[in-house]
């Protein structure tokens, strides 16, 4: 792997982890030591970490790690649903219906996988479900702005704790874009990525009522 590719995947998980907070100055000499590449390598990483909107410059102190507001995530959300919508529209209809038949015998199975107190299969599962509507949608272009977008989703999940019965419903509404993606019906896939997108906001904004308007991750 390249310098520059470690510093950024090193960096990147760091943020979205919150082990680098918002505010926090990335400065050049203290990140380069630290992460054992030079200054170069480490600029490219700055540069693609900036280019994801993770980072940004702030007058008289470099690139610091930017923050996410309840405003951010609503107009986060906005994109996202015109993006997933659409990549919905598009699984359904040029999917292999071989691939979803299999995902959708998985997310039958989800219950088991949220009874554990590990979910990293479930979160799996969900990752592979997002890659292979990525795969049917055929549009790269469509495909690399939803990866920008779903970079700041992982922010915001978690920063929201997790609700098992959030979850459970997240599941099935899971299920529910497979079945019409299976089914072939591009109405029902957009539906159900609708409805999915609005429970998802609907709890995480509720989950943040309770902090103060500006919220860090």
């Amino acid at each position: 792997m390249r310098a520059s590719d470690r510093a950024y995947s090193i960096l990147r998980e760091q943020i979205l982890d919150s082990e680098l907070p918002p505010g926090t100055v990335l400065a050049e000499v203290e990140q380069s030591t630290r992460l054992g590449v030079s200054r170069t390598p480490l600029r490219e990483a700055l540069s693609r970490l900036a280019a994801e909107g993770l980072v940004a410059a702030h007058s008289g102190r470099g690139l610091i790690v930017t923050a996410v507001s309840i405003d951010n995530i609503t107009e986060l959300f906005e994109v996202r649903q015109a993006l997933e919508e659409q990549a919905a529209r598009l699984a359904a209809r040029r999917r292999d219906v071989r691939v979803f038949e299999e995902l959708q015998a998985e997310f039958r199975r989800a219950p088991e996988l949220l009874d554990s107190d590990d979910r990293h299969e479930y979160y799996e599962l969900v990752g592979r479900l997002d890659a292979a509507i990525d795969v049917a949608a055929g549009n790269q272009f469509l495909v690399s702005t939803l990866d920008v977008v779903r970079t700041h989703v992982v922010r915001i999940r978690r920063l929201s704790h997790d609700n098992p019965e959030r979850l459970r419903e997240a599941a099935q509404e899971h299920l529910m874009i497979v079945d019409a993606i299976v089914d072939g019906s591009e109405s029902l896939a957009a539906h159900a990525t609708q409805l999915h997108l609005y429970r998802s906001l609907k709890n995480i904004l509720g989950s943040l009522e309770p902090q103060a308007t500006r919220v860090t991750v």
